[in-house]
């Protein structure tokens, strides 16, 4: 499996971006960076974008996704999320007033430019040849990570999340896991803000480890979202951490995962 880091910061500067992750090169998790980090011809081989949540900075380039797609000509961009998420984005981004609603505007004849597809947490969905399970994490609004297989390796995608469970007791049914993208956004210092927002911060990750199974205790641990103002800092704290393959990402990198 091949993962491509289109944005890995929890907000915007000249060198930071938003998250958004790319499987394979056809299924994006999340859309905070996938217009601003890829080319046309990229954009157009991504079948399928997993929504974890409905915030900004993980939905934003949708919507320059969508605009390009319907000049560029089919096929659908698929766009998946629970029910709520898909619920958020038809009401309070794709609604004609913030951005047209583009399921029904045509990049071909008969093809809607996007089409809509809910998932059900905890059920198994195969998505541009991926199979796709989303889980339910804890959050400020209805949020998601998701289990992304190719057959021969899985990788979990925590979305934004605090303390959670389901995640991490799904994490630990997976034979083939080859890697885990965990949030932290904040710094130990604000670790109150953490849990007002539903996010992690150092400390907090310490606390969620021991849920991981002995089993995947060698499996890669990806930090993601890191709020560029404490991008530094942030990354100084994570290095501390005690697990055997733990590091941040780096925008543009390509990471090549497989099952241990």
């Amino acid at each position: 499996m091949k993962l491509t880091v289109l944005g890995c910061h929890g907000g915007e500067s000249r060198v930071h971006r938003p998250t958004s992750f790319l499987v394979d090169g056809r299924v994006a998790l999340d859309a905070g960076a996938l217009t601003r980090a890829l080319d046309l011809d990229a954009q157009r081989r991504v079948e399928a974008v997993l929504v974890s949540h409905a915030h900004f900075d993980h939905v934003r380039d949708l919507a320059t996704a969508a605009d390009n797609r319907c000049q560029q000509g089919g096929p659908s961009l698929e766009i998946c999320g629970t029910q709520e998420t898909l619920a958020a984005l038809r009401a309070h981004f794709f609604n004609d007033v913030i951005w047209p609603d583009f399921s029904r505007i045509p990049c071909a004849k008969d093809t809607p430019t996007v089409r809509y597809r809910t998932l059900q947490p905890g059920v198994v969905a195969e998505v541009a040849g991926l199979s796709v399970t989303a889980v339910t994490v804890s959050h400020t609004i209805d949020a998601s990570g998701f289990f992304v297989g190719d057959g021969e390796a899985t990788v979990g995608f925590s979305g934004d999340t605090g303390p959670t469970e389901a995640f991490w007791t799904h994490a630990n049914q997976v034979r083939d896991l080859a890697g885990i993208l965990l949030e932290v956004s904040f710094p130990d210092a604000l670790r109150d803000l953490s849990l007002l927002t539903g996010h992690l911060c150092p400390s907090l990750v310490r606390e969620e480890l021991p849920k991981l199974a002995s089993a995947h205790a060698d499996v890669p641990l990806f930090f993601h979202h890191l709020k560029p103002v404490f991008d530094a800092q942030l990354r100084g704290e994570l290095a501390r951490i005690d697990h055997r393959a733990a590091r941040c990402f780096e925008l543009d990198e390509v990471v090549e995962l497989r099952r241990r």
